[in-house]
């Protein structure tokens, strides 16, 4: 599990002002609040005292309090008070901290730094938000969750699998016969990823021409440590989608599909619209999940071209991170501009 990078956190909306939520990233328990101001924030979920989840504890916009000793906390991570102090105690509460996690908050979404030596960190010297296409749109107008009982490596691969839709995602109203076209796409390097150039996409993808209208145009982008954006337009109107893949740890993944759109008769339809993206998400995760039965025997897996290049690419650029990190300098994208071919 990659550090060093951003990390899908939560949907903004999911986070009130004077609240705090807990979830686990890359094995860590992490408190995510927001204060009085409206500011997000983020601490290790755990009190320096005795251990407690301060998730257990009260939050009144300022301070998090533990719910077993009272001892308090700023959103910097700074102990505030100790309340069972008396005078002439020699401890230094001002000395006493939680670690403290980078945030962002943009276009809706709550984003964390995970740092690789678990420090507080410089955020001038941070890189970049991953980028998601802007439309015009603050915050998403819908978003799907859900959680994967696979490593996070199963889940990225299996989501940009470009051959899998005709076995996997099948209904009676996407592809019911399996239909299957050959697909010419153009690939090229880009931050930290790769990117499939704008195209329009095929016909046998009807769902884009039912719910977009007109002639659509795509561009889908992938970016480490796992977020796959896309962007579509038709006409004056337009679509972002930004599916991030966030580990809990080792064996577990959660999958954050964010939708952003300017067609004004998708809100109308947001409640379906959101049952046909769990289902596909679900689709995913049901396959993901039987796959760990074969490869619990440490079975090897045999990536070809030209469906698999996608993941032969994110298991290099993953590579090329770590090492990148390790040796103290610049990463350098093994990904060539190219050409693929499939059947899909």
């Amino acid at each position: 599990m990659l550090t060093g990078l951003w990390y899908y956190a939560l949907p903004g909306a999911q986070l009130a002002r004077g609240a705090m939520t807990n979830r686990t990233i890359l094995g860590e328990p992490v408190l995510f609040g927001r204060d009085a101001d409206g500011q997000a924030f983020a601490l290790l979920d755990i009190c320096p005292h005795r251990g407690m989840p301060l998730t257990e504890g009260r939050f009144d916009g300022r301070e998090v309090e533990c719910c077993y000793h009272g001892w308090r906390f700023d959103r910097s991570g700074g102990c505030t008070a100790i309340p069972w102090l008396v005078d002439g105690e020699e401890i230094k509460v001002d000395r006493i901290k939680v670690r403290r996690f980078p945030v962002r908050e943009h276009l809706g979404n709550i984003w964390i730094y995970m740092d690789p030596a678990r420090r507080d960190v410089d955020e001038a010297t941070l890189p970049e938000l991953p980028p998601v296409p802007e439309i015009g749109i603050a915050r998403p107008n819908l978003v799907v969750e859900m959680v994967f009982n696979c490593h996070v490596d199963q889940a990225v691969i299996g989501l940009m699998d470009p051959a899998h839709g005709p076995f996997v995602h099948t209904s009676w109203w996407w592809r019911p016969n399996r239909a299957m076209q050959v697909k010419e796409k153009a690939f090229a390097p880009a931050s930290y990823g790769f990117r499939m150039k704008r195209h329009r996409p095929a016909s046998n993808s009807r769902a884009y021409y039912l719910f977009i209208g007109g002639q659509p145009e795509t561009e889908i982008v992938f970016r480490l440590p796992g977020i796959r954006t896309e962007h579509i337009r038709a006409g004056r109107h337009q679509l972002a989608q930004m599916t991030a893949v966030t580990p809990i740890d080792e064996n577990t993944t959660r999958i954050s599909h964010v939708i952003y759109w300017t067609l004004p008769w998708l809100t109308a339809l947001k409640p379906f619209l959101g049952r046909i993206a769990h289902r596909f998400i679900d689709q995913d995760r049901e396959v993901v999940e039987k796959q760990q039965r074969g490869l619990k025997y440490k079975a090897p897996m045999m990536l070809v071209k030209d469906a698999d290049t996608l993941a032969r690419w994110y298991f290099r650029l993953k590579q090329e991170f770590a090492q990148s990190q390790a040796e103290g300098r610049a990463f350098e994208n093994p990904v060539e501009e190219t050409v693929l071919r499939w059947r899909s």
